[in-house]
């Protein structure tokens, strides 16, 4: 048991440095006053699902529920 608590600890540290990177690799979500007027609907605004600003969001959601159900199970001293 011990040497699964060793591994899952080594992987709970890996997601939270790849976790905390991505996070800072996204752009920020100030649209500025381009909201006012509507010039933030353009075509890179409407495909942003596609786009690598999307995955990052994406990939972000993944991993944070990963760190919180990591973190969980690490704290139950079940291992």
């Amino acid at each position: 048991m011990g040497a699964l608590r060793i591994v899952l600890t080594i992987i709970f540290i890996l997601v939270s440095i790849v976790l905390a990177t991505i996070i800072l690799m996204q752009e920020g979500k100030s649209a500025g006053l381009g909201v006012i007027s509507g010039a933030a609907d353009t075509y890179w605004g409407k495909n942003k699902g596609r786009s690598l600003e999307g995955k990052l969001e994406k990939i972000t959601k993944i991993l944070a529920v990963a760190f919180m159900l990591m973190a969980i199970i690490l704290n139950m001293n079940i291992f």
